[in-house]
Formats: structure tokens, C-alpha cells, sequence
């Protein structure tokens, strides 16, 4: 029998459908009778992992999250009604990892027949990776393409501190552990530049092989393109990287112009899939609401509908745990704090309604002991029901350490993820203090009663018991890697000592099972319990998110005292 909170979510559910078909009927289904849809969809640093709560005015409101674009993507692939997907850049959509996942809704899109239409004022490399799945990418006259290569640049700080009286104590387990390079080098240790140019070269090779796919070229032509960078407008659009310009104004026109009675002569859209975009002195359309509607409009009044909730049942819900940012201890609204992470998953796992869950992590790691917290929770969850984790731009140590209880584990193959080891210390202030004319003056009791006091460096003895201690959580890192893969502690070790790997290489060396975002490890899931890709699930996205949420901290890993971190 139903309880009666139950009941009146799910009337008070039905309800607001009711208000939502209306609502599609005036909007979508009346543009649709005119004309198949056109969605219209804005990609910029606005596309984030979560929505946030709270009151948002004007044109410059955040767009939909991730998942939620995604989810709007997938199912104008399967609505007869959408025509065509219009993509605006208005800046980076955040990392390569999340371009990837883009590429693939768009793949997904043009693999159903809809066509995929991209346009921007400029491009740089990350927006163009994306564009280039589309079946015509066009920009204004005065634009251009800045493809120019990859470039990696790291901040050493070692001279200035030194010329400041500081030093900073670090203590490290794994030889490519490189976390704390800044502030006791002068340059990269040639492990760290080994890995940094491996993965580089991996990346690299992706946006070649992708744009050669998406423009049709060969993969030595589109390399001496990006030597030969950056490209006007005119100079791209004669070397095939673009197929023509246009401005907002004429794509709208062209839009049009596809299901408008035209002349032959004048068609539009041709069997090669090649548009003539008309002429900036034809007459302007009368349709003042235009050809194209928003896809928050569309997720809001179709993409989002879960249809008719059942009276005396509820549908399976399935939860979506956002965990971006720093790891860190604590209930903070910042980062991944390990006791408000901890307390939510408990919270799921007890929560008879949640199915499965997917954990989005998006991570480069942080406190030892609050990842170690975490992925106790994520192990006594797994045990009760599936969890899968789809990994954003980073899943690094921590976050890697987090990933390691989860079933089944996806990436981009551009993910950085890896980097199994231990790195911390603090900084001793000592020789500032001396040349400012700070006397410090020390009653003790124990012999390392200061080893976490920034006045003065480790003692032999104190370094090695923080060697000691570091081993130990490095060894329990290396387990529970161990037995949440399955693998043999030799393969963990091969692949340990702090290393870094893409999503590629780590599935390869049994570090991730698939490659795949955020659609393919809810897939996964509802596989998991038992749902048919057809059958109707409820996505609850967590932690609710505020939009008075501090910014994320700045600190690296010597913000408190000897602290270790998994970073």
C-alpha cells in the first residue's frame, strides 16, 4: 500500500504534468505542425555538472546541467518532431573530457538522421573538437579558428620562496607523485614531464584523429593545419576546416529556407548536405518566433517528463551524486566534504525508492583520510545496491580512491585519472620570521610536540614517522584498489606510484571498464536492476545544490599543517 507522503508526491507529480502537457501542447506541438523543430543550444562555461537552486533573472542565467543537456540531446534523437540540433558557442564547454561527452550526443544525434548545425563568433581548439561532429560548422567573415596545438605550463616556486625564507617540507610515496613539485623544484622531474608529455600526446592524437573524422580530412593534413594556425576566416573555410560563413541572423534564414516553397534553383538543402545560405539582400521571413526553440524550453516541457506517475506504486528512481572539488573533511558546502558526502550516501542506501545509484566524480583528490571515509561509504553502498561512476575531466588519487569501491567504473578517454600514491608535508615559516624580526619563543612537552608547527622543518626522526605514516595509507590505497578491481597487488603497484593515465590507458591497464559519460553510466545502471533502455526511471540529482555556495578553496597541500593528501 502506498503511504500517503508517497501518494502526494506522486498526485502533486501528476499535477504538475498536467500544467507541462498543456503547456508542450502550446509550444512544441503547435511549432511542430508548422514546421519540425529546431533546437537552439548554447555551449559556454555555463554547462556545469549541477543546476544551481535559487532565483536566476535575465539572459545570462545558467543553462542546463550536463546530464540534463545530455538527457535533451538523447531524446530529440528519438523525437520524430525534431528536425535538427543548432549549436552556439559562447565560450569553452569545460574541459575535453566533457567535450568528448558532447561529441558523442552529437555523434548520437546525426547517427538517428537529425542534422547539427555549428556556429560561433571564433573557435578556439576545445570548441572546434566539439563542433566538428556536426554536419556544418560555420562562423561570421571577421571570425577565426584558433587551432594552434596543446600547451602545458606549471608554476614552479622554489627561487621565490627560498628568497623569502620559506621552505617547504614534503614528504612523498611514488616516484611520479608530483603534487608538491612547485614548491621544492625549479622545473618538472623527468618522471612528471614523462607522464604530462604522455598524456598530452594521447590528447593531441584524440582532437587530431576527431577532426580528421568529423571534416573529412586526412590526420596529416589536419596536424600541418594546426602548425600552420591560427586561420581567418576566409583562409579556414578554403582549407575545408569550416563550410561556409553565415551570421545568426542567416542561419535563422536557412533554417527557414528548408521547408519553405523555393525555387529549385534555390534549394536549401541538398543530398550532399551542403546548405546555400540566401543571400544577406532576400527578403527577411515574417515568422517572428523563428525556427528555433531553446533546449531548456525543451528538456523543461518533454526532455524532463518522466510521464504519468503511478497512484499505488512509485517508478524507479535512480540517483545522480554530483562530487566535484578538493576532498576535504568535514560538512562544507565546498568541494567533497567527506562527512556531507558520507551522510548522503548512507542516506541512499537506506532509501528504499533509490535503486542505483551513479556517482559523478570530478576530482583531483585531497585529504588522505576523508577520501579513505568516502570510499567506505561507497563500499557499504555497493553492497546493498549497483553504483557506477562516471568520471568527469579528473579522477585523479583521491578521486580515484573513491572511484575503486563502485561496480563499474566509465571515462572519457581523454579522463586523467590514476595517480595512486601519497604526498604531503607543511611549510617552514622559520626563515621568514627571521629576515621580518619575528622571534618565536617554544615551551614543549614530547618530542614531537612541533612536528606539525610551521617554525621550524621535520627532525630525522619526525620525517621518518611521516614516512611511515605515509607508507601505511599508501598501502591501503594500493588495497583497496586491489579488491574493488580485482587485481593482484603486482598489477596495482605496476600501475601505483603516483602515475597519471587517460581514460584510454587506464582502461587498458584495468583501472576503468568502459569508456563512456554521464547517459552510459545511467544505462549501466538501470541495466543493473533490471530495466529495459525503454522503461520509465526518475533521476534525482544530488547534493541540492545553493546558490549562495562559497567559491572552492584555493589552498594546496600544505594549508594545514603536515596533513597528508592524496592529490
Amino acid at each position: 500500500m502506498a503511504t500517503s507522503r508517497g501518494l502526494g508526491r506522486r498526485l502533486g507529480y501528476n499535477a504538475f504534468r498536467g500544467v507541462r502537457r498543456i503547456l508542450s501542447r502550446n509550444v512544441l506541438d503547435k511549432r511542430a505542425r508548422e514546421r519540425p523543430l529546431w533546437l537552439h543550444v548554447r555551449i559556454d562555461s555555463s554547462i556545469e555538472e549541477q543546476r544551481t537552486r535559487g532565483p536566476h533573472f535575465g539572459p545570462d542565467s545558467p543553462s542546463l546541467a550536463l546530464v540534463d543537456l545530455l538527457r535533451a540531446l538523447d531524446s530529440a534523437r528519438r523525437d520524430p518532431r525534431v528536425e535538427g540540433v543548432v549549436l552556439r558557442f559562447e565560450g569553452s564547454p569545460g574541459g575535453f573530457a566533457r567535450a568528448a561527452t558532447l561529441r558523442r550526443a552529437i555523434g548520437g544525434l546525426r547517427a538517428s538522421g537529425k542534422l547539427v548545425w555549428a556556429w560561433a563568433e571564433s573557435f578556439d581548439a576545445m570548441q572546434y573538437y566539439v563542433a566538428c561532429a556536426a554536419d556544418r560548422v560555420e562562423l561570421p567573415e571577421s571570425g577565426g579558428l584558433h587551432l594552434v596545438g596543446l600547451r602545458s605550463q606549471q608554476w614552479f616556486f622554489r627561487e621565490g620562496l627560498d628568497k623569502l625564507g620559506i621552505r617547504a617540507e614534503v614528504v612523498k610515496i611514488g616516484s611520479n607523485k608530483a603534487a608538491a613539485e612547485p614548491f621544492v623544484r625549479r622545473n618538472m622531474s623527468q618522471e612528471q614531464r614523462e607522464q604530462v608529455d604522455r598524456f598530452q600526446a594521447e590528447l593531441f592524437d584524440e582532437i587530431v584523429s576527431s577532426i580528421a573524422l568529423g571534416r573529412g580530412l586526412e590526420e596529416d593534413t589536419v596536424r600541418r593545419h594546426i602548425d600552420e594556425g591560427p586561420h581567418s576566416a576566409a583562409e579556414a573555410v578554403e582549407r575545408g576546416l569550416f563550410d561556409g560563413c553565415s551570421y545568426p541572423d542567416e542561419l535563422e534564414r536557412s533554417l527557414r529556407a528548408l521547408h519553405a516553397p523555393v525555387p529549385e534553383s534555390r534549394a536549401a538543402f541538398v543530398g550532399s548536405g551542403e546548405l546555400e545560405v540566401p543571400s544577406p539582400d532576400d527578403p527577411e521571413d515574417d515568422d517572428t518566433d523563428g525556427p528555433l526553440v531553446d533546449v531548456a524550453s525543451y528538456f523543461a516541457l518533454h526532455a524532463g517528463d518522466n510521464g504519468w506517475q503511478p497512484l499505488r506504486s512509485s517508478l524507479p528512481r535512480l540517483a545522480y551524486v554530483v562530487a566535484g572539488g578538493a576532498i576535504g573533511r568535514g560538512r562544507s558546502q565546498r568541494g567533497v566534504a567527506s562527512q556531507r558526502y558520507a551522510a548522503l550516501l548512507g542516506e541512499l542506501m537506506r532509501d528504499d525508492d533509490t535503486r542505483a545509484v551513479v556517482l559523478r566524480i570530478d576530482s583531483p583528490g585531497g585529504d588522505a583520510v576523508a577520501s579513505d571515509v568516502l570510499h567506505h561509504a561507497v563500499e557499504r553502498l555497493a553492497a546493498r545496491k549497483p553504483v557506477v561512476v562516471t568520471m568527469g575531466e579528473v579522477a585523479a588519487s583521491g578521486g580515484y580512491y573513491i572511484a575503486a569501491a563502485a561496480h563499474r567504473i566509465l571515462a572519457e578517454r581523454v579522463t586523467l585519472t590514476g595517480s595512486i600514491g601519497v604526498v604531503g608535508g607543511k611549510l617552514d615559516l622559520s626563515g621568514l620570521y627571521r629576515r621580518l624580526g619575528i622571534d618565536v619563543e617554544v615551551i614543549e612537552r614530547g618530542e614531537r610536540a612541533g612536528l606539525h608547527s610551521e617554525t621550524r622543518g621535520f627532525t630525522p626522526e619526525e620525517r621518518r614517522a611521516v614516512q611511515e605514516q605515509m607508507r601505511a595509507i599508501y598501502d591501503t590505497f594500493k588495497e583497496r584498489v586491489a579488491r574493488g578491481r580485482s587485481l593482484e597487488p603486482a598489477a596495482v603497484e605496476a600501475v601505483a606510484q603516483g602515475r597519471i593515465w587517460s581514460g584510454e590507458r587506464a582502461r587498458s591497464l584495468g583501472l576503468v571498464d568502459a569508456l563512456g559519460g554521464p547517459l552510459e553510466a545511467i544505462a549501466e545502471a538501470c541495466d543493473r536492476i533490471g530495466l529495459a533502455p525503454s522503461d520509465r526511471v526518475v533521476l534525482d540529482v544530488y547534493p541540492h545544490r545553493s546558490a549562495f555556495a562559497g567559491v572552492r578553496s584555493l589552498l594546496g597541500p600544505f594549508g594545514a599543517g603536515a596533513r597528508v593528501h592524496l592529490d
